[in-house]
């Protein structure tokens, strides 16, 4: 029989976060809880206990009760269940569209590589961080009408991101776009809460998803920046390729696209100051 810790890694693994399940499974041990009774039994702290419950009702997990104090129950688990692994399907399906998207777009471009006896001058290969930070603040910077991104932990550090936070500025008021995907990792992450905000109130548009393929950016449908970490060498090293090439940009710009389209914008998700962040 599954122990509780196990449970909430059942539950992550189907695509909860993990406040998400541990309030998901006290619900389960009685007929209904208060939002401060709840926050109580799952461990998890009162000013986030609202926001969770109101996921776990969206997402037809559980059922709000009104009252004069509101109580919440949980539905089902077999139904829950279900319900999770019906939008893990879903999720699987879109990110097998992006991966088609992202495959067509790299093969021509891999197998003209092929001809070539030199490297390919709009194909940057990094391994240095240092270069790595440098290219993402070039984009960012180059960018003129769009900016476009997938971030996924780990997330870059808030102290780090001024330049960008200066760029989303500095594009909004011209008039130009950017928008940002989000997993939801950085809703259980206050650091990275309070940075989307800043990059919310400096003009982004961003939605959330449990899962990226991959950290990108992509900078007027023409410069793309993305990640490729090295499953061999280990979970800390990394290659990042900068690329400026439209063809393959604008690929990537509409594998970003379908991404968006189906990704949660931050209502209800985030705390009711969050106002013009990221949404």
């Amino acid at each position: 029989m599954n122990t509780e810790e196990e449970s909430v890694g059942d539950l992550v693994a189907l695509g909860l976060a993990r406040y998400e399940a541990r309030v998901y499974l006290a619900l389960v041990r009685r007929e209904s809880y208060t939002a401060a009774e709840v926050a109580r039994a799952a461990d998890v702290p009162r000013q986030r206990v609202y926001d969770v419950l109101d996921t776990l009702v969206r997402r037809r997990l559980a059922v709000a009760h009104p009252g004069r104090v509101a109580t919440f129950s949980a539905v089902d688990p077999e139904l829950a269940v279900a319900r999770l692994m019906t939008l893990q399907r879903e999720q699987l399906e879109r990110l097998d569209r992006v991966s088609t998207a992202l495959t067509s777009a790299l093969v021509p471009v891999w197998a003209d590589g092929r001809d070539q006896t030199v490297p390919l001058d709009y194909v940057e290969i990094l391994r240095d961080p240092k270069a790595i930070a440098e290219a993402f603040a070039d984009i960012q910077a180059h960018a003129r009408e769009e900016l476009l991104s997938f971030c996924k932990p780990p997330f870059v550090a808030p102290a780090a991101n001024t330049a960008g936070i200066r760029a989303t500025r500095r594009l909004h008021r011209s008039g130009g776009t950017v928008r940002a995907i989000y997993t939801r990792d950085a809703l259980d992450d206050g650091e990275v809460l309070e940075n989307v905000r800043r990059f919310g109130a400096a003009g982004e548009e961003c939605r959330f998803t449990d899962e990226l393929p991959l950290k990108l950016i992509v900078a007027d449908a023409r410069l793309v920046l993305c990640d490729m970490p090295d499953p061999v060498a280990g979970t800390g090293a990394t290659t990042a390729l900068y690329i400026e090439h439209p063809a393959l940009a604008a690929c990537l710009r509409l594998a970003f696209l379908t991404v968006w389209d189906s990704s949660r914008t931050a209502a209800g998700a985030l705390a009711p100051d969050a106002g013009a962040i990221h949404s």
